[in-house]
């Protein structure tokens, strides 16, 4: 098993080895992470990156992920097991982070904000969350729930709101990230 994938397996409940792997591939926010991540892995034209792109489609439409094959997202990456729209463009993504249902992550498309956002470590995305334009995202930030950002967020903080408000708070994904990496 590659070693991306299995950072991002151990993420999903600290499962590991290939008995963790058939259990976390039962997770939808798994299983979509894994064939994205072979995706990445193989060829376009290869018979097998093939294969893992058919079967990615599948999902997309089955669960309703869509993450860019351009995406740079760093290890650790979990995403939830809740079915819902999740539309994350080709963005850079550090590691331990997590996406909650319902987010999206893309790029701005006019302004001094045009471009994609750039998200640090250890960074928890809550539900409905929407991260849009060439922002900058810290390391260790909570985004609460229903947050929209569109703007630099600095390290050790948490945005809440529409528009987002930033609150400085020491260590504000601890009790959010569990099994890092």
């Amino acid at each position: 098993m590659n070693g991306i994938i299995a950072s991002d397996l151990y993420r999903h409940f600290g499962l590991k080895g290939w008995k963790g792997l058939i259990k976390g591939l039962s997770y939808p926010g798994f299983r979509y992470t894994y064939f994205l991540r072979e995706v990445a892995l193989h060829r376009k034209n290869s018979i097998v990156g093939s294969f893992y792109r058919i079967l990615l489609r599948r999902y997309r439409f089955k669960y309703g992920f869509e993450i860019s094959t351009d995406a740079q997202l760093g290890e650790g990456f979990f995403l939830t097991s809740h079915c819902s729209t999740v539309v994350i463009g080709p963005v850079k993504m550090g590691k331990n982070c997590n996406v909650g249902h319902s987010v999206t992550i893309g790029r701005g498309i006019a302004g001094t904000k045009k471009g994609r956002p750039t998200i640090g470590d250890n960074v928890w995305i809550g539900a409905g969350s929407v991260i849009v334009g060439k922002v900058t995202i810290g390391s260790d930030v909570l985004i609460a729930p229903n947050a929209f950002v569109n703007f630099n967020v600095p390290d050790h903080s948490i945005v809440i709101g529409n528009p987002g408000k930033i609150i400085s708070k020491p260590n504000p994904t601890l009790d959010y990230i569990h099994f890092s990496v």
